[in-house]
């Protein structure tokens, strides 16, 4: 299970456990899986996709930021 953590200079957008983490990366969408290789990436215009660990897809709309991807950790700092 990969822990995300979503947030903005205003708020806490998301604190959840996930499966899977797809995000908006400058060169292109990457997903993240269990056990990713650590990794900053920027993130651009697009939205957040995510899957619970009871399976339900969400999504989060964004206007860019930044990702940090370690021990299945993924904390993200974006605009709304």
């Amino acid at each position: 299970m990969l822990h995300l953590s979503i947030i903005t200079p205003e708020e806490q957008l998301c604190q959840q456990e996930a499966e899977l983490v797809t995000l908006p990366g400058a060169l292109g969408p990457f997903t993240v899986l269990k056990g990713h290789a650590p990794l900053i990436s920027h993130l651009v215009e697009g939205s957040i996709r995510y899957r619970t660990s009871e399976g339900e897809e969400r999504l989060i709309p964004i206007r860019g930021g930044f990702a940090h991807i370690r021990e299945n950790r993924i904390e993200c700092c974006v605009e709304k």
